[in-house]
């Protein structure tokens, strides 16, 4: 059964690794070259079927994803850096798009003061951030 997602990330890709743990497990995907790390229960792991070599989907919501610019050192597993491809205003909140992961866009629901702050616009450097716990895989 296929579903229809309002999560606006939604990236195809290989599981590269599963590294098993008592309750939870950090699925990694290879999205166009670049690892996407998942941190998702054990129970979810064995029920989706998650091994080496299976395909599956990283699904981020966009409220999910932080955007920094410069050298970030964070805990944060997921750090993609790329260029702003655009920028939709609103009154409060902008969607900033980031070409990123061997050309998948990936859109951060931010707030306009970060985006003025940032100096985020088209064309502008920026890295999208993703902590593992926000990242949901689906086959």
């Amino acid at each position: 059964m296929k579903y229809e997602l309002s999560a606006r990330n939604q990236f195809a890709g290989v599981v590269s690794d599963v590294k098993e743990g008592a309750v939870n497990g950090i699925v990694t995907l290879d999205v166009n070259g670049t690892p996407v790390s998942a941190t998702i229960s054990m129970a979810a792991i064995k029920e989706l079927g998650l091994e080496k070599g299976v395909e599956a989907v990283a699904v981020i919501k966009a409220t999910e994803v932080m955007v920094g610019k410069g050298e970030l050192r964070l805990s944060a597993r997921n750090q993609f850096p790329g260029k702003v491809v655009a920028v939709e205003a609103g009154a409060v909140n902008g969607i900033v798009k980031i070409e990123a992961l061997g050309g998948n866009v990936i859109s951060a629901t931010i707030s306009m003061a970060a985006i003025e702050e940032l100096g985020l616009a088209e064309g502008a450097e920026a890295t999208a951030v993703i902590k593992a716990t926000s990242v949901m895989i689906g086959r």
